[in-house]
């Protein structure tokens, strides 16, 4: 398992507590769909956040010279 950004874990838990279904009222689905809008956007933005700063720091702990985002991908994404 893939080690998870605190964003990413903040992420989870808010869609284990938000269930969304066709009964909720107009106003809940627009609630809904915005914070996870949101989630998303913050997600997107953390990653390119630790991949600019990994391009700072590019070489990993085995002596490999990767990219910033070489480096999120191998850290922090699930495949």
């Amino acid at each position: 398992m893939k080690n998870q950004t605190a964003v990413q874990q903040l992420i989870d838990e808010i869609v284990e507590h938000l269930t969304y279904d066709d009964s909720l009222s107009e106003d809940s689905r627009i609630t809904y769909e915005t914070i996870r809008l949101v989630c998303l956007g913050k997600l997107k933005l953390e990653k390119q956040q630790i991949e600019d700063a990994y391009d700072d720091f590019s070489i990993n702990e085995i002596g490999e010279l990767l990219t910033g985002e070489q480096y999120y991908n191998k850290t922090f994404k699930s495949e």
